[in-house]
């Protein structure tokens, strides 16, 4: 079969909102992980946006963030149009967000696909990325049903959520896709283990690909309430009601679209990518810092940050902070990163618990650490 040339890109909806508290101390409420340079010289971001940039036009990119971050994303982002700019009222998880910027979308192109993107992502192979997000446009138009991206786990993780695939239906050139059969969000580690060890479980990197209309009719059928709410929004957004608009948004439940929505849905109504461009969800320090040595560790398998004097230490992620020196002496595995205000020091083991150390910080009053 040909593939079919696609002369329109589709619409690219970067999810910008998220705290990222497992990157704690250096990602914070005020200004979360994202708006800061963890990967290149420039922010997450930043990098996520010229991925797309060149090869779908600024015209196509939307940036979807909470209220209080539109001034950051218009300062690093400043050839962004003003009303690509989705500014969120309230944080409440990916089902509403989504939800959201779908209805905002249905106003201007309706039965155009759109991807949303997490901006917090590296990908190894841009181009490679950018061919699996075509097929998945394609795709949508030749079936109509919604395209998701996994990626092959390298070992149980359980802060992701996992895809489960059945055969291969059709391709685009060199692009299968597979059959979807389920979605479990965030398992416990046995049942993690068991899926990596399955073999027919993908990560799941949330690269969600429909159109905005076919997005809001998933809403009708599997979450009537929610979208009783972004009927009302979508009336409110015509009247340019803005005032009702963040009250509206308000009375959604606060979830995740991966349970509000994809564990529901009728597996023929979806196809599975497997992505292979070297991916890798930015979401805590385990996970950078074995990002960071794949390109920038020492003899030692260290990694530092700013002025770090580091002896008898190995395999350690130093975050020291400028003006200051951090000096690091017979440790092994090891996570330390220090800021003006706080300082955190863990075992590369704990790193995906530094939720629950946020969780004590707030319970003893000290939120304004957070």
């Amino acid at each position: 079969m040909g593939i079919i040339i696609t002369l329109n890109p589709m619409n690219i909806v970067i999810m910008a909102g998220g705290i990222g508290t497992r990157l704690w101390p250096m990602s914070r409420e005020k200004k979360p992980k994202q708006f800061f340079p963890i990967l290149s010289e420039k922010t997450l971001l930043e990098d996520t946006y010229n991925r797309f940039v060149s090869r779908f036009g600024v015209e196509k990119i939307y940036v979807a963030t909470h209220h209080s971050f539109g001034a950051m994303v218009s300062q690093l982002l400043p050839i962004l149009p003003a009303d690509h700019l989705i500014l969120e009222p309230e944080r409440r998880d990916t089902a509403p967000s989504m939800g959201y910027a779908s209805a905002i979308l249905s106003a201007i192109s309706p039965d155009e696909p759109a991807v949303f993107i997490p901006s917090d992502h590296y990908i190894g192979n841009i181009a490679r990325f950018i061919e699996c997000l075509e097929a998945g446009e394609r795709q949508i138009l030749k079936s109509g049903q919604m395209i998701d991206i996994g990626v092959i786990p390298g070992f149980p993780s359980t802060v992701l959520g996992y895809t489960k695939i059945g055969k291969a239906t059709n391709c685009d050139g060199d692009i299968q896709f597979y059959k979807f059969l389920s979605h479990k969000e965030k398992p416990d580690f046995a049942k993690a283990k068991e899926y990596v060890e399955a073999g027919d479980y993908l990560w799941h990197a949330s690269y969600y690909m429909w159109t905005p209309r076919k997005f809001l009719e998933s809403y009708s059928l599997y979450n009537p309430e929610m979208n009783e709410i972004l009927e009302r929004i979508r009336d409110c957004l015509l009247a340019e009601n803005t005032e009702k608009i963040a009250w509206l948004y308000s009375q959604m439940q606060k979830i995740s679209f991966d349970y509000a929505i994809t564990e529901k849905m009728n597996p023929d109504n979806v196809r599975i990518i497997k992505g292979d461009f070297g991916w890798s969800d930015i979401g805590a320090w385990d996970v950078l810092f074995s990002q960071l040595k794949l390109s920038d560790a020492s003899p030692e398998n260290n990694i530092v940050k700013n002025r770090c004097v580091l002896q008898d230490t190995r395999n350690t992620l130093v975050y020291g902070q400028e003006g200051k020196i951090s000096a690091v002496l017979g440790v092994s595995d090891m996570i330390i990163v220090d800021t003006e205000d706080a300082l955190l020091v863990c075992p590369q083991g704990k790193a995906q618990e530094v939720k629950k150390l946020i969780e004590e910080i707030r319970d003893k009053g000290w939120g304004g650490y957070l």
